[in-house]
């Protein structure tokens, strides 16, 4: 770590029966300064914090759960509050649904209203993904809590546990609409104390079901009706927790592909300060992608994305990671052509499996070859391996089809993902190291397992091992707004230093004022100042979901409604739209907007300027409905068809194309 690095402005969440009743200002053990009711700010970042003694029921959850970490706050220590006069101690969260300010995320019932309807699927979807896993530990009483229930942006967050079967005689009903806070709490034989006291008896599908239906009530209209049906199905007696998971799948990649989705990738790699050679491999290279003048015909390229960090030494390491991406990129175009063999969704468990299956494919073709070479214990080659695959699946729907936005991310070792926006940027890999072993298995937390020496000593790599004692991590996700996807080897990620510096181009990338190649090439030129003692490898693709023009049009008495992906209009107008659509999934993003102008003036504009297509003002405001940029010949066409004794002048070309979907 080097010394000039910002120390982490660290918010915790507090729980015990003490917490709350801590006063706001209050300095707790000389480190610790309460900013509001059960959030601590960290002022020693830098020193380890209190480790209990031993974990008991109450901590244990939050360390096995620690791959869920996505959705789960970590443990980070334990304070004593004996110079307060009180006993026992306070149990510290970090990776709470607090933000860079101090402030809880707000619940899930704030934000309903808000939320498009793919989010409002997606957000119960991940909820019931974490049901398993939370029951499978006592704990999944947790999920029925509405003001636990924390969101940023699309990923559902938890404030804390709760433990399954801590009965309170006075909640007989579940919460409603609004919420309640479950602040009480039972000191524990350790003399931890603990916020779990008030969670249902009973953790059921059920009760999930019952608090579920108050909100599918109040969710979007094309979503209520099938939602609602869910959370009927949650409540019978005996309900199927898989049947009811591959329906509300199909319901979410059913709203999300009425989104548009474009996508662009560009990579960037270099042998770093002190290395005199590159073990790194990715996919796919900046020579793998089209040219301005020369469509791409690889239907890998934007959705398939690959990092790997060869180990083994120099004509080891990097032959292990060449032949992982060669070997991936095989396998990944066979599933793509069953793909488009069968018209069936795929379900996203046994993407999966097809997945993971992939990496063993990888792991046996690299362990096969060190066994000819007789390589044996660390002279064996192997790799890190961290796959992103935006799976082109077709959805067919009443509308017509699209992409069902679904994102698989294959994982091997510490190479890493994330998503960033503007706002945040998210972790979305667990890396395979010591560290994460020793918390996983419940012997340590996490702060306290960085201090040993081998803490970053990877737990697994691909090749190194026959492929049964191999444990890919595979998530899938939905892309629900525009982000950036950074798949990144080790020597850029180091350091926490994405998280650091994330906000310093994402918003240049953003606006507009970077492009996504030149985004890459700075993340491996500043990583290599930041951290350079190891190779530096990113693969960037930006993916945007947001409608391009979304404005509501009143033409006379026929509505025109435009979402930036399809245009609906009446019948004399819908095979123009459609030829629109076809054309606008291999369009750029347009830089620029202008005012639309009134109803009024719109006819005014068509007369007077002979068919410049423009757009009226909807709700707050209004862009330029620049199809003309996007799609020339189409506007000939229907400059012809509707207007065919006038002479136009078409505006300038629209800036230099970018690939997209």
């Amino acid at each position: 770590m080097s010394s000039d690095k910002p120390l982490i402005n660290r918010y915790l969440w507090a729980v015990g029966s003490t917490a709350p009743s801590i006063p706001v200002g209050q300095v707790v053990a000389n480190r610790y300064q309460v900013v509001a009711p059960q959030i601590w700010h960290d002022l020693h970042p830098e020193v380890p914090p209190q480790v209990p003694e031993h974990f008991n029921s109450t901590i244990l959850p939050y360390l096995r759960l620690y791959p869920h970490r996505l959705h789960i706050p970590e443990i980070y220590g334990v304070c004593q509050l004996e110079e307060l006069g009180r006993d026992g101690s306070v149990i510290l969260l970090e990776n709470a649904p607090i933000d860079h300010s101090g402030q809880l995320y707000p619940t899930i019932d704030q934000m309903w209203s808000k939320a498009s309807p793919v989010r409002q699927v997606y957000w119960l979807w991940q909820m019931l993904e974490l049901w398993t896993p939370l029951a499978e530990l006592g704990v999944s009483s947790t999920l029925l809590n509405p003001d636990n229930l924390r969101v940023e942006g699309w990923r559902v967050r938890l404030q804390e546990l709760y433990i399954d079967g801590i009965a309170n005689p006075e909640l007989t009903e579940l919460p409603g609409e609004g919420g309640v806070s479950l602040s009480s709490a039972v000191e524990t034989s350790s003399g931890v104390s603990t916020a779990l006291a008030q969670s249902p008896a009973k953790a059921s599908l059920q009760q999930l079901g019952k608090w579920w239906e108050p909100l599918c009530r109040r969710a979007s209209a094309s979503v209520a009706s099938a939602l609602q049906d869910i959370a009927q199905q949650l409540q019978t007696e005996n309900p199927s927790l898989k049947a009811i998971a591959a329906q509300l799948n199909l319901l979410l990649v059913e709203e999300a592909s009425r989104q548009p989705l474009r996508l662009q990738v560009a990579s960037v790699t270099d042998v770093g300060l002190y290395q005199n050679h590159n073990e790194d491999s990715y996919y796919p290279l900046m020579t793998d992608l089209p040219k301005d003048s020369d469509p791409c015909h690889d239907p890998l390229i934007p959705h398939l994305s690959i990092i790997c960090d060869g180990i083994g030494g120099h004509e080891g390491g990097e032959v292990a990671s060449h032949m992982a991406v060669q070997s991936i990129k095989i396998q990944v175009r066979a599933l793509l052509a069953e793909l488009l063999e069968d018209p069936e969704i795929m379900t996203p468990d046994l993407v999966a499996q097809q997945l993971a299956a992939i990496v063993r494919v990888v792991n046996n073709l690299i362990a096969s070859c060190n066994d000819q070479q007789e390589r044996a214990s660390r002279r064996r080659m192997g790799t890190t391996l961290t796959v992103a695959l935006q799976l082109p699946q077709v959805f067919k729907h009443s509308n017509g089809e699209g992409n069902t936005h679904e994102l698989y991310i294959a994982s091997v070792g510490d190479s890493r993902a994330y998503w960033i926006t503007p706002h945040y940027c998210q972790q979305l890999t667990v890396d395979d190291d010591v560290a994460t072993r020793e918390v996983k298995m419940g012997r340590s937390l996490y702060r306290q397992a960085l201090q040993r020496p081998d803490a970053g000593a990877l737990t697994q790599a691909v090749g190194t091992k026959d492929a049964e004692l191999l444990h890919p991590n595979v998530q899938r996700f939905i892309l629900d707004e525009d982000g950036l996807l950074l798949l990144c080897s080790d020597g850029v990620s180091d350091n926490n230093w994405i998280e650091q510096v994330y906000a310093n181009f994402a918003r240049d990338v953003f606006s507009g004022k970077l492009s996504v190649e030149a985004a890459a090439k700075w993340l491996v030129e500043q990583a290599n100042q930041r951290n350079g003692h190891d190779n530096s490898s990113v693969v960037l693709t930006y993916c945007g979901v947001s409608p391009q023009y979304p404005v509501v049009l009143h033409f006379g008495s026929i509505p025109l409604e435009s979402d930036g992906y399809t245009i609906n209009l009446e019948t004399e107008f819908a095979q123009a739209a459609q030829g629109l659509e076809s054309e606008e999934l291999e369009t750029p993003e347009p830089t620029e907007t202008v005012e639309a102008t009134s109803r009024a003036d719109w006819f005014k504009f068509i007369v007077g300027i002979l068919g410049v297509f423009v757009v009226l003002l909807s709700a707050g405001g209004a862009v330029l409905m620049a199809q003309w940029l996007l799609n020339p010949k189409g506007f000939e066409q229907m400059r012809d068809r509707f207007l065919p004794s006038q002479q136009q002048e078409i505006p300038p070309s629209a800036p230099e194309s970018t690939p997209e979907e």
